[in-house]
């Protein structure tokens, strides 16, 4: 059975724009990996020096154009469980990203099945 031209046309522009859009998503999903993980870095980093501190430090932190004093402990705890949040959010953009690419690939192999079956 032989698909129409037209059909096949527009199958086609389907899944290439579904590809498209993957890549893009790709694309976007990578930048937002890349910036957590600059967070995460800089998360620890500020954490391994504030463990360096003695007990009984005046910390301060910036709010707005303000600094308020906090304990030091208050600041560790803050410090881990934005980090631990941040791995979890780079976890899931990793699994996604799978997906998209997964996607995107499918789509391509789509697009040359068709070309060669018309071929």
């Amino acid at each position: 059975m032989s698909i129409p031209n037209e059909a096949l046309q527009k199958l086609v522009r389907e899944i290439e724009a579904q590809a498209i859009l993957a890549q893009r998503e790709i694309n976007v999903v990578k930048s937002t990996v890349s910036a957590k993980q600059r967070d995460v870095r800089l998360l620890e980093l500020t954490s391994n020096e504030v463990k360096q501190l003695p007990k009984g430090t005046n910390v301060y932190e910036g709010v707005g154009k303000m600094f308020v004093f906090k304990d030091l402990d208050v600041v560790e705890k803050r410090l881990s469980a934005e980090t631990t949040e941040l791995k979890g959010d780079i976890s899931n953009l990793n699994k996604k990203l799978h997906y998209l690419e997964t996607t995107h690939k499918n789509s391509r192999e789509h697009i040359d099945q068709i070309f060669k079956s018309r071929g």
